[in-house]
C-alpha cells in the first residue's frame, strides 16, 4: 500500500510511520523539517506546508490512503490543512483516511446532545484544541471520504502493551490514558482493517 502521512515527525505520527515501514508499505512522508525522518528505502521525505493546497495535493497523488496526525499547537494549522487535505483526496481518487482526533469530540455520556468538550465530562478548562478537532470532524463527516477519527485520552509517552479499549464516539467508562504507541498500533490497524468506517473511536485502557 501507497500511504502519505502528514504529521509524521511528531509524537504519534512517528510511530505510525514506524509501523507502516515496518509491514512493507510505501510511505510519503510530509514534514517541515525533513531532518527529524530517519532515512528508509520504502520512504520518501516531502518538505512542505500543509497549508499549501498545491504542494498537498502533489504529495497525496498516487497514494492508497492518507494518515494525519497533526496536531495544534495551539494554531490553527489542523483547520487549514484538513480542507485541503480532503480536497486533494478528492481529486485524485483517495477514498481512505484515518486522523488522530481527541476524547474532547467524542460524545458525552451525561448530556447526549454534547461532546465531551462541551460538557461536564470534562474538566479542562482551555477548549482551543477541542475546538479544533471539532471543526475537523464536521469537515471529514460531511466529505464522501472512508474516514476514521482516533480519539486518544490524555496520551503521555510510553510502549505499546495492546490492553487497551476502544469504543465507537465514546470515551470507554473510567478511561484515563492511553499510551502514543498503543494510539499509533490501533491507528495504523485500523487504516488497514477498516473496521471503523464513518465513526469516532475513543481509546484507553
Amino acid at each position: 500500500m501507497k500511504i502519505v502521512i502528514f504529521g509524521a515527525t511528531g509524537r504519534t505520527g512517528s510511530e505510525i510511520l514506524s509501523r507502516a515501514l515496518k509491514n512493507g508499505h510505501e510511505v510519503k512522508a510530509f514534514v517541515r523539517t525533513p531532518e527529524k525522518c530517519e532515512p528508509h528505502e520504502r520512504l520518501i521525505l516531502v518538505q512542505g506546508d500543509v497549508r499549501n493546497a498545491d504542494e498537498v495535493k502533489r504529495v497525496i497523488e498516487g497514494a492508497d490512503a492518507v494518515v494525519s496526525a497533526l496536531g495544534t499547537d495551539k494554531t490553527t494549522t489542523l483547520t487549514e490543512s484538513i480542507p485541503l487535505i480532503i480536497d486533494g483526496m478528492t481529486e485524485h481518487g483517495v477514498k481512505r483516511i484515518v486522523t488522530i482526533g481527541t476524547a474532547g469530540i467524542l460524545q458525552s455520556r451525561n448530556e447526549s446532545s454534547q461532546l465531551r468538550y462541551q460538557s461536564k465530562d470534562s474538566n479542562r478548562k482551555l477548549t482551543f484544541a477541542a475546538e479544533e478537532h471539532h471543526k475537523a470532524f464536521d469537515l471529514l463527516r460531511n466529505s464522501a471520504l472512508d474516514w476514521t477519527i482516533v480519539c486518544p485520552t490524555y496520551l503521555p509517552d510510553g510502549e505499546a502493551v495492546g490492553n487497551y479499549r476502544t469504543e465507537r464516539d465514546f470515551l470507554p467508562i473510567d478511561g484515563k490514558e492511553i499510551s502514543t504507541k498503543d494510539t499509533a498500533a490501533f491507528a495504523y490497524d485500523e487504516l488497514i482493517k477498516k473496521e471503523h468506517i464513518g465513526y469516532r473511536v475513543g481509546i484507553s485502557y
